[in-house]
This record gives structure tokens, sequence and C-alpha cells, in this order.
């Protein structure tokens, strides 16, 4: 009899355990294709399906600036990528790049000549989900979600499994095509300035760094290492594009910069999300099967919880930044705007100050926090930040946060408290 319960108990946990690899959002509790998605974006869809509004279609690029308009995206926001890496790929070339726009949770691409608007969005429960918007002039412009096309780059092992956002760097040819031969690098704020940015068009000044922005490999046949002197410094883009088929002249680097750190916070986000979902759900389940009081808490789920929390906590706090050895210069209007946004304490200190002249914030700490997705993060995973927050602005948060100084932990704690006092543990 015993030997009976230790064998029901062994195919009870194979049955719960989680799905590996990226089919594991596909099913419960994630359920990633068949969950209704509540976010910005589905909430316009929604509004032009009842026909409360409409896109206005505009001659020169279709519904792109009724469509920002609507998710309150700027266009100082632009940033420009040459390289074939999208589903529109042969409208793209480094003289015809697709453009993205992006605010703090959605992201949306533009091809010249393109036959769809690509948007992709943070919904607080799913992840990143993606849509497309016909530009064909129509009376009813259709939203349209987009799943398994889009989740095969942005829902595999290049995400961490999650349906994430992706920010790539690599060698391009003359027609775009990326050189897969030369390598490529998952660029967020911990890539090396030396090894961001290939495929991209940069304007702004960044003084001697080197660069792989503005970049196109003409002879493959050059000798190794490819040097890019002419691309280290290119405020004026009408030489390679034609900018008139673009809403700004430029491809601002600090804009790329705040891209590419919320880009791996909205990813960390998610993961802390599903991680404690699906350890809570995994735990329920064999509870329920063994059982259990529904209440019993596996060792497993709270290793699990931890593990992500701290992920998630690294990536807020900028652990292991790049360094920026000069300063970085944009166009002033992306910086003005993005810092405009705030919120801003007593002081009028906010967490999207830039400093840009030795690392990328004034504060490092990152404005996600006060994001939709955080807030909506499970209860056990909330309670394990509220813990873990204080105890790294104290200075007790261990070796990955040892780059924040007193005055760094003093004022981001300030700021917080004013700002987002649910953080702590008694909601001070």
């Amino acid at each position: 009899m015993h030997r009976i319960l230790i064998l029901t108990a062994v195919v009870l946990v194979q049955t719960l355990l989680p799905a590996r690899g990226a089919d594991v959002y596909e099913q419960p509790p994630i359920s990633y294709s068949d969950s209704s998605p509540v976010n910005r974006v589905s909430q316009l869809q929604a509004a032009i399906e009842r026909k409360e509004l409409s896109l206005q279609y505009d001659p020169r690029f279709g519904y792109l600036p009724d469509l920002l308009n609507r998710l309150e995206i700027g266009p100082s926001t632009q940033l420009l990528v040459f390289s074939k890496t999208s589903m529109q790929r042969d409208r793209i070339s480094p003289r015809t790049p697709r453009a993205l726009y992006f605010n703090d949770d959605s992201y949306v691409g533009y091809c010249h000549g393109g036959d769809v608007l690509e948007i992709a969005t943070a919904d607080p429960a799913l992840g990143a989900v993606f849509y497309t918007l016909e530009q064909e002039q129509n009376d009813h412009p259709v939203i349209t979600r987009q799943t398994h096309k889009c989740l095969q780059c942005h829902g595999a092992t290049q995400t961490d499994d999650i349906p994430g956002f992706l920010v790539r760097s690599l060698f391009v040819g003359s027609s775009g095509l990326p050189i897969l031969s030369e390598g490529s690098h998952r660029v967020d704020h911990t890539t090396p300035i030396k090894d961001r940015w290939g495929g991209w068009y940069v304007s702004g000044k960044l003084g001697s760094q080197s660069h792989l922005g503005n970049f196109v490999i003409r002879d493959r046949d050059a000798p190794k290492p490819w040097a890019n002197p002419p691309g280290q410094d290119a405020s004026d883009l009408s030489e390679r594009i034609a900018v008139r088929n673009y809403l700004t002249p430029h491809s601002d680097v600090v804009a790329l910069m705040v891209f590419e750190h919320q880009t791996l916070v909205h990813n960390l986000i998610v993961k802390a999300n599903f991680t404690a979902r699906q350890a809570l759900h995994y735990e329920a389940g064999l509870n329920e099967a063994l059982g259990n009081p529904s209440d019993e808490r596996l060792a497993s789920t709270t290793r699990r919880i931890a593990n992500a929390g701290e992920d998630l906590l690294q990536g807020i706090f900028l652990s292991d930044e790049a360094a920026i050895v000069e300063p970085i210069k944009g166009e002033p209007e992306f910086a003005e705007t993005f810092v405009s946004h705030g919120p801003h304490d007593r002081q009028g200190r906010s967490l999207r100050e830039l400093d840009v002249g030795r690392r990328l914030f004034k504060y490092p700490c990152s404005f996600l926090i006060y994001s939709e997705a955080f807030d909506a993060l499970p209860e056990e995973m909330t309670r394990y930040l509220r813990k873990r927050i204080p105890e790294i602005l104290e200075g007790r948060g261990g070796e990955h946060f040892a780059h924040l100084s007193r005055v760094d932990r003093q004022a981001i704690s300030e700021i917080l408290r004013e700002t987002k006092p649910k953080l702590w543990p008694h909601g001070e």
C-alpha cells in the first residue's frame, strides 16, 4: 500500500509539473491565446468596434498619426531600424527603415508604404500582446490581435519563454538582411554601448564612444573587425534616408536608451507575474491532489517567487548598467516630454529625470514601478517586493544593489515614499 501511495504521488507531481518552453504560457493559469486582453489597445479596439470613435486617415501616413494620438504616443519617440527583422521585412532597408514609436506601455511600428501598422502593448495579465491595423482607408478600420505569427520571435527563447519585447543589435548588409554569421546581441541597459544599435539609425552625440548604429556592411570581405567611424555621430539622417517619409527626421539616441531599458523591465515584470501565478497554480493542484490544506506553502513556491522577484528588482534598480563614459546628447523634445510625465515629489524630483552623463537616469530606479503591469502583480509577488524594496533602500539589499550610493538610496526612497507610498509594508 505504501508503494502504491508513493507511485500515485509521483504520477500526480508529473501531471502537475508546468510544461517547459514557450508553450507554458498557453496553459492554465495564463492561457495566453485563449484569454481576452484588457489593455490600452484592446480598449481602443472595443471603442472602434462600438462605433464610439473612428480613426482619421492621413493621405501620407495612413492611420499612423491618429493612432499615435489615441494611444498618447508622441512623434519625438521615433526610432528607425533598417534590419529586416519584422513581419514587413520586404519594406525595410537602409534607405527605407521601419519607424517605431512608444510610450510607457505601447509600441507602434510603421513601414513607409507598408500594408499594416504593427502594434504591441504591455497587458497587465498577459505580457506583450500584439495587433495589426491595416493601412488601407476604411470607414471602419479594424485592429486585429495577432498571436502565433508574432510569438515566433516574441514568445520563445529570445524573450525567456514569455510573450515579451525584443531589441537586437546585429551587423546588417546593404539590403537590410542581418549577417547572422557575425552574431547578434540582445540589447538592454546592461549592454555595453559598443555592442548596441547594429541595424538602427542613431541621431545624437556620443563623443568618442563607439557603437554599431548607422552602420551598413557594404563589403563583407573587408578586413575585420569592421570599423564604423562614419556612423558614430549622425545628427542629420537626411543623407541616409528620405526623412520626409517619417514624422520626424530623427532616431533619437536617448529615446533608444529609454526604450531598451523599459523593454527589459516590461519582460521582467511579466516573468515575475507568470512565475508567481504558475507556482501558486501548481501548488494548489498538488495540495488538492495530496489532500493537504489548501494554504500549505511549498518551499518551491517561495523560492520561485523570490528568484523572479530578485530578477525584477535588479532590472528596476538598473543593476549591472553599462557605463556611459562621455555625456550623451539627444534631441531636446524627447527628453523634455519624457521627464514632464512625472510623477514628481514636493521637491520637483522624478524617477524620469535623465542623467546620460554617467548613467541613464539621475535616480537609478525605473519609472515602470508606476506601471499598471507592476501594480497588477500577484499579491504574493507584491508582498515580496514590498519587503525587499525598503531593505534595498536602507543599504541591506546585497551585492546586486551595491551600485546604489547612500545619496541615491535616500533620494529614491524620498521620491517613492511620496509618489508610491504603498510600496512600504504599512503604506507609509
